[in-house]
């Protein structure tokens, strides 16, 4: 007998179906309650609502736990590229050799971005955010491939479209940044895998062989692997109901994109690089901001501690210690910023009161220390973050269309003036 919930309201009693997952999560099903009752349910931010059913990632906050698509993530940041990570979450297996390297062939051949696209970056404000260029030049894709605007493509057309856009994104965000130097752009290379093209293309130049260094490439392909899905966030949910409105990939990548510019979503580890320099700027006294951080009437707050769905500590974080550990030693950065934040990172392990509220460092923490150490500006830390989450992105709206799921539409609870009549301006 399937397992039910029951709600009582004015004197009657609904059964409601719960839904178990594959991981033994539970939900009660409340789709058809107004239709019942006439009730909705009020969950602000919808902190408590499942919005889909998805076989993408799962993850358990209590327990420290991330998986795509079954798959630990400490597993796959150890073992596979980004590129293999990106393929298991679109198509929802690792790939085979064969498969790995005709999917990596198929966006190489799709690297380049028209020409035409060249010009919006004149029509940008000298200074602009890295994040409105990114979320612009993405959603003109739609304009510069119309095909994409079919309601109806079929399963190959809908495959090439999310090619090309694993395919440019990387190019469009090697351009902001080479264009924020007022340096000339740098082109794509097919001989390069994914990652190392990118480099190639920020950090290279036109007329010189770009040395792909081993180590930078494996941070890079780590940092972006534990990036790449995070289940039901705010950008997440962004692209799957923009989705849902039968809106094209691009369009619904480009208001990810924007959600994720928030800094209480991706602009997180930005913030964090933004706290090391006020601290430094103060005099690089850490145990005069440790203090402040743990006087409950100081609005100061350490940024990078902690995570509102990792109760314990984020899986994420451990990976990308060794990463940045490893990169510091490599690159030999000798940075006073980077300096405070060893400082905090070493009190927060050890220190009762952060052990004990498990305000341990996160994976933003960690991110933004070696975004810096490679020499990005800060305000390109989030377009990291958007190339790195563009993989779950694109798995979360083909799983959307392939589910037909309705258009999102939520309710709401009415709290405003009731009917009143018209007053005409003089009377007023």
């Amino acid at each position: 007998m399937s397992e039910t919930a029951q709600i009582k309201l004015s004197e009657k009693t609904y059964d409601l179906p719960v839904i178990t997952g594959t991981e033994n999560e539970k939900a009660v099903d409340i789709a058809k309650l107004r239709d019942l009752s006439g009730y909705i349910t009020l969950d602000t931010g919808y902190k408590n609502t499942g919005a889909t059913q998805s076989a993408i990632t799962f993850l358990d906050g209590e327990l420290g736990i991330l998986r795509y698509r079954g798959y630990s993530i400490e597993q796959l940041a150890e073992k596979s590229s980004f590129m293999e990570v990106a393929y298991l979450l679109i198509y929802g297996e690792l790939p085979t050799e064969k498969q790995s390297a005709d999917f990596q062939n198929e966006i190489s051949r799709h690297t380049l971005v028209h020409e035409d696209m060249k010009k919006f970056f004149d029509g940008f404000p000298s200074h602009s955010h890295p994040m409105g260029q990114l979320g612009s030049l993405v959603c003109s894709l739609s304009a510069f491939y119309p095909e994409s605007l079919e309601s109806n493509q079929t399963e190959t057309e809908i495959n090439l479209t999310i090619i090309k856009m694993l395919a440019k994104m990387s190019t469009i965000v090697s351009w902001i940044y080479k264009k924020s130097l007022g340096n000339p752009i740098v082109y794509p290379q097919n001989k390069y895998d994914y990652v190392s093209n990118f480099l190639h293309m920020t950090f290279g130049q036109r007329t010189e062989e770009y040395n792909v260094d081993p180590v930078l490439v494996d941070v890079m392909n780590k940092l972006l692997i534990l990036h790449a899905d995070h289940e039901q966030n705010c950008s997440t949910s962004t692209v799957r109901i923009v989705g849902s409105s039968d809106c094209n990939l691009y369009a619904s990548i480009s208001a990810g994109i924007s959600a994720l510019w928030g800094p209480l979503h991706g602009g997180a580890n930005q913030a964090v690089i933004e706290m090391l320099e006020q601290i430094k700027n103060d005099g690089g006294d850490t145990a005069k901001w440790i203090a402040k951080a743990k006087d409950k009437n100081d609005p100061f707050r350490l940024m990078g501690f902690g995570h509102r769905v990792y109760k314990n500590f984020d899986p994420r974080a451990k990976i990308i210690k060794k990463a940045c550990d490893d990169i510091l030693e490599k690159l030999g950065v000798n940075d006073p910023v980077l300096e405070i934040a060893k400082q905090l990172e070493e009190v927060a392990l050890k220190d009762e009161y952060f052990v004990q509220r498990k305000l341990y460092p996160n994976v933003d923490f960690y991110s933004g220390i070696i975004y810096r150490a490679l020499g990005f500006p800060t305000d390109m830390f989030t377009v990291l973050f958007a190339l790195g989450r563009l993989p779950g992105w694109i798995a979360q709206w083909k799983e959307m269309k392939a589910n037909k799921e309705p258009i999102g539409r939520p309710r709401q609870v009415y709290v405003g003036a009731t009917e009143r009549e018209y007053v005409e301006k003089q009377s007023r």
